[in-house]
């Protein structure tokens, strides 16, 4: 048996491989058991020896028997270690070592269960050639050579390109394409004792390329230029991609005043027009922080199976970028495993690195995390997680650009539309049905201790929510407490009654797949119903406690996989079905307390109960309302206005009791 999903991208995982312990070897847990207490990387790998995850930890052994005895209560812990059947490990120095030994690790094998880039494309890139004696800029997606340095990841490759236009009108620097600038490159390179003497002998043996006579090119390729004011040219071009503008403009502005003094006003006039390209650039950019931070902002959005992150790039106070990229990774792992796996991914690839970074969850590798980011950029690098003010304004905003841009990637992809096809397909095999459940009903009842007892049908039709079709029932039968199975069959009843099977208002044909919120009890409930009313429907019940699929064929629950898109599709047919009972239940709750409830209160007569509306006007204000407040209504003594507030205390208590059941039904 192998699990196959390609709605999750799931590899061939043989699950009826033999254990180690099958074979006579050592079991895993033996294994684990000889790991050294030190730091280091496991990897953990399947029947094949292919690697599907890649950790670190500061104590190997301990953090291996964490997988091994499932303490780990991750969702996607009890699958992968049905896969594993042997692992590595690497022993290193410290915490630290292992977190880049982990990350160089991943990108070596791209395990499955390990959070990454959707798609794994490469990203676009600003790059200057350093290691050249006349550093050219360019537009890359390649990977990254020694003797570059990169400036990015951008995923808007126009902004890129717009970027690196804008900063050659500012500063004159060569461009790779350059043909010129290639030739002075190979020559160079074929003469590299000319190097210090190379403008010299492009003046001689050189011609201007076109950037040059339009003033977006120096002139190395002719001997415009010295190296050492080029390298100067060069140093600003890095300051401005590593967002320190303030710098530039300090610089160029010393110049300008040096050109004029120096009665060199056609050079000072065009250092003037270089700093209107950059102030005009900081014109357009939302001034963010009064003070001048660099720091980068870091949101997420996810799906089930899919997620995207945000980075808003701050320097200097200003947002210099923002970027979005689609994971691997979404519901299916934590949020602080989501995060940790894209921080690593993202500043292993960036040379442009803040002074903070900002994130919405508290991360116990923060430390480590933070050592690792200061390391690679000579100053301190803290991870934080603001709670309030401009910062965590931001990240909500960040999260919102991340929330849109998943849904543009899913739309041009046709994401959803294949996820929901391979979903109803996989409730068809699961659910041993006929055909795909096309449309599926769901119920749902909700109640306050029998009273307002109500019932929501919801109808998912290919997939998708059918308002339409949505309906709800008011439960007649007299009940002292909560009885949610005479409730359903009750609602089951008057839903397939003859009547209604032939109204097309209800759909002429019963449904694909009848869904019940709850586990075995509600399941027989809903099959006594159908069988009296002599109606063959497929029926399951859905247990929120462990995502159970109850089935009437087996005493066994059904378990959908972690992260597939069947037990997506119908948790969000239970949780819609929720949703709408809990919505009609108060709704008839609020209409009964501005109705009965002061009726059922002593001392409060017609007369009584039409002066303290009038006063207040509105159920809302009274329930605001004090004892002293609801005394100074006319005819109403102070014991009466007691009773009236305590009654409307107890039941906005009750109401919250019922929030909070719903949250965790």
């Amino acid at each position: 048996m192998s699990i196959k999903d390609p709605a999750t991208h799931i590899p061939d995982f043989d699950l009826m491989a033999p254990r180690p312990e099958a074979e006579g070897l050592p079991s895993i847990a033996e294994q684990v058991d000889k790991v050294p207490t030190e730091p280091g990387c496991y990897l953990w790998k399947d029947a094949h020896g292919t690697v599907i995850y890649v950790g670190k930890a500061k104590n190997l052994r301990s953090r291996m028997f964490q997988y091994v005895n499932l303490t780990d209560d991750r969702a996607k812990i009890p699958l992968m270690m049905q896969v594993v059947r042997s692992f590595d490990y690497i022993v290193v120095g410290s915490e630290h070592e292992a977190l880049v030994l982990e990350r160089n690790l991943i990108a070596q094998y791209h395990p499955y269960f390990n959070v990454d880039f959707k798609d794994d494309k490469s990203y676009p890139y600003i790059a200057l050639t350093m290691s050249d004696a006349f550093p050219a800029i360019k537009y890359t997606r390649e990977k990254h050579k020694k003797g570059t340095r990169y400036f990015g990841p951008y995923t808007d490759s126009q902004a890129a390109r717009e970027t690196i236009d804008t900063l050659r009108k500012a500063v004159p620097i060569c461009i790779a394409t350059c043909a010129e600038w290639k030739r002075c490159r190979r020559y160079l390179k074929g003469h590299p004792d000319d190097a210090e003497l190379a403008n010299m002998v492009f003046a001689d043996r050189g011609r201007p390329c076109f950037d040059y006579h339009v003033g977006r090119g120096p002139g190395a390729c002719c001997g415009a230029i010295t190296p050492t004011d080029y390298a100067a040219n060069v140093r600003q071009v890095e300051q401005f991609l590593a967002g320190n503008r303030k710098a530039i403009l300090e610089e160029l502005e010393g110049q300008m005043r040096d050109a004029a003094a120096a009665l060199e006003f056609e050079k000072a006039g065009r250092i003037k027009r270089r700093l209107e390209v950059i102030e005009g650039l900081d014109d357009r950019q939302e001034v963010m922080f009064s003070s001048e931070v660099s720091l980068d902002l870091i949101g997420f959005y996810r799906e089930e199976t899919i997620s995207c992150a945000c980075v808003f790039v701050v320097r200097e106070g200003r947002t210099v970028r923002s970027s979005e990229f689609i994971l691997n990774k979404g519901a299916d792992v934590d949020e602080v495993e989501l995060a940790e796996g894209f921080l690593k991914r993202y500043y292993d690839e960036t040379a442009d690195l803040p002074s903070e970074v900002d994130v919405t969850v508290d991360l116990p590798d923060a430390e480590v995390l933070g050592e690792w980011l200061s390391e690679k950029r000579g100053h301190v690098c803290r991870i934080h997680r603001p709670q309030r003010g401009e910062k965590a304004h931001l990240l909500d905003m960040a999260a919102k650009n991340a929330h849109h841009a998943l849904n543009r990637y899913m739309v041009r992809t046709g994401y959803a539309d294949e996820r929901t096809n391979k979903a109803l397909l996989q409730l068809e095999s699961a659910l041993a049905l006929d055909r795909p459940p096309l449309r599926i009903e769901c119920f749902d009842i909700s109640t306050l201790h029998g009273a307002f007892t109500v019932a929501s049908m919801v109808v998912f039709t290919n997939g998708r929510p059918d308002k339409g079709q949505y309906r709800r029932f008011k439960i007649k039968a007299e009940l002292d407490e909560a009885n949610d199975f005479v409730s359903m069959s009750e609602v089951l009843g008057r839903r397939y009654s003859p009547k209604n099977m032939a109204d097309e208002r209800f759909a002429a044909a019963p449904p694909d797949l009848l869904v019940v919120d709850g586990g075995k009890p509600q399941l027989t409930a809903a099959m006594e119903q159908l069988d009296a009313l002599g109606l063959d429907i497929p029926v399951c019940g859905l247990a929120k406690s462990d995502e159970e699929v109850f089935v009437p064929w087996d005493e066994t629950p059904v378990v959908l996989p972690s992260g597939s898109a069947s037990l997506y599709l119908i948790k969000q047919v239970r949780d819609e079905s929720h949703r709408f009972a809990i919505t009609f239940h108060r709704e008839l709750r609020t209409k009964a307390q501005g109705v009965s409830i002061l009726d059922d209160i002593e001392g409060v007569g017609p007369k009584r109960k039409k002066a303290i509306m009038r006063h207040f006007g509105s159920m809302k204000r009274l329930r605001m309302a004090s004892v002293e407040d609801i005394a100074q209504v006319k005819g109403v003594p102070e014991s009466v206005a007691r009773e009236i507030y305590d009654t409307l205390r107890a039941w906005d208590e009750e109401g919250r009791k019922v929030a909070e059941a719903a949250a965790g039904k």
